[in-house]
């Protein structure tokens, strides 16, 4: 139906079906089985063949406004699997909380900058609940945190009260799991969802936090001290997760890797 179509709004353009059938390298007997077949299928007659040559009816001229419509969004859907297109539309980004900060600012520009009809969506969230949210296709990609530790001998912080994240960040998993293995269950003080705030009550001594370093000498100025426990390694990877293929964006998925890497790479 859709090559009927396409033959249809190609007929009102060139005026007849010869001219028609040049425009679209068939036979004139081919064009005219495509009008007859399209008029079978919706059940009503689109072209006047009391005249010569054949001219649409009142219908016909409806259906081809609709018609154009359709093809337009055909189209449409091509540009949007196509790698080559030009980018446009919502781009979907969730950035978990630990990287959620002015950092992201210079990537984010420089990706509205690069491709002017993209739209931006940025969430932030825990990294277990973003990385759902990709496997929904809720989200085009993530960038998360994701840790890499060995277990040091931290047992005079092992008893200590925390305020960290509530469960399901990957950065509180891997903390948990090293204090667990050198002494006592650790004491949750507060779980919280916002590193401002987080910040804000260990500054009133509420416990100890585990945050980005960067983040800590940006906000707290000055009113924290950073403890690096000698014999603990706790690293963290920026990785970006995504589920598959996206199309006319992956140009921005591999811009925004790239300006990320040079902004968290500072």
């Amino acid at each position: 139906m859709f090559e009927d179509i396409h033959a249809l709004v190609e007929f009102a353009e060139a005026g007849s079906i010869a001219r028609a059938a040049s425009r679209l390298h068939r036979t004139p007997s081919a064009i005219t089985r495509q009008m007859q077949r399209l008029e079978a299928e919706l059940g009503a007659q689109l072209l006047d063949r009391s005249v010569k040559p054949p001219r649409l009816t009142p219908l016909g001229i409806r259906v081809v406004a609709q018609s154009r419509d359709v093809l337009k969004h055909v189209d449409d859907l091509k540009a949007l699997a196509a790698t080559d297109a030009e980018p446009s539309g919502l781009f979907r980004i969730g950035v978990s909380h630990a990287l959620a900060d002015g950092t992201l600012v210079k990537p984010v520009q420089a990706l509205t900058k690069r491709f002017p009809k993209l739209r931006l969506s940025l969430l932030s969230d825990l990294a277990g609940d973003l990385i759902a949210k990709v496997r929904a296709g809720q989200l085009d990609l993530a960038v998360v945190l994701r840790p890499h530790a060995r277990t040091p001998t931290w047992q005079a912080m092992s008893a200590s009260q925390w305020v960290l994240n509530p469960p399901g960040c990957l950065l509180r998993a891997a903390l948990l799991g090293i204090l667990d293995k050198v002494g006592p269950p650790a004491t949750i003080a507060a779980e919280i969802h916002n590193m401002h705030l987080q910040l804000a009550f260990i500054k009133a001594g509420y416990g100890l936090g585990l945050l980005p370093e960067r983040f800590v000498r940006r906000y707290a100025g000055g009113a924290i001290r950073i403890i690096k426990p000698k014999d603990l390694e706790l690293q963290m990877t920026i990785a970006i997760v995504r589920a598959g293929p996206l199309g006319s964006l992956e140009a921005v998925a591999a811009q925004f890797k790239d300006h990320l890497a040079r902004a968290f790479g500072k």
